[in-house]
């Protein structure tokens, strides 16, 4: 490969990419070289986690993340929520909760609350989980029904 050049696993699979310059974000990676639109694009200094994403399975702001600093590792992207089982409860959890209204910010609370539930374990309580979704912001549905979403994904089935 060439200096311009970059490879990590995306969704479980290689991603490639040509023309790499050293100072592009993950979250632009993802949404315009990948065409990975679930992520979302939302305050661009890491203040409203809607381009949450997993690396390596702990939870990252890919607007915040140059694509160089996770070369050669694993991204999990909301895109991919059909392959990780935990993203899959998490996603099926907000929807029995009725936790999105625009659902421009659940891809970024579910990648989330994936990464927490992968860390801390489904036995972490409700206010330790809600506590470390902080970083996420909501503007639409409040915080009651994302809270019943933690505490679904909690259990054993959405």
């Amino acid at each position: 490969m060439t200096d311009d050049s970059a490879a990590l696993w995306v969704n479980g699979s290689v991603a490639r990419l040509q023309g790499m310059p050293d100072d592009e974000r993950l979250l632009d990676t993802l949404r315009w070289r990948l065409g990975l639109k679930g992520t979302k694009e939302g305050c661009r200094t890491g203040d409203c986690g809607a381009c949450t994403v997993l690396v390596d399975g702990k939870s990252t702001l890919s607007c915040l993340t140059l694509t160089r600093e996770v070369e050669g590792g694993s991204v999990t992207t909301i895109d991919g929520a059909s392959d990780d089982p935990e993203l899959k409860r998490v996603s099926a959890a907000f929807t029995a909760a009725e936790a999105l209204q625009c659902g421009y910010c659940t891809p970024g609370f579910v990648v989330a609350l994936a990464g927490l539930l992968k860390e801390r374990g489904r036995s972490a309580p409700v206010e330790e989980l809600m506590d470390g979704l902080q970083g996420n912001l909501c503007r639409c549905t409040g915080y009651a029904a994302i809270a019943r979403a933690v505490a679904l994904a909690r259990e054993d089935a959405p």
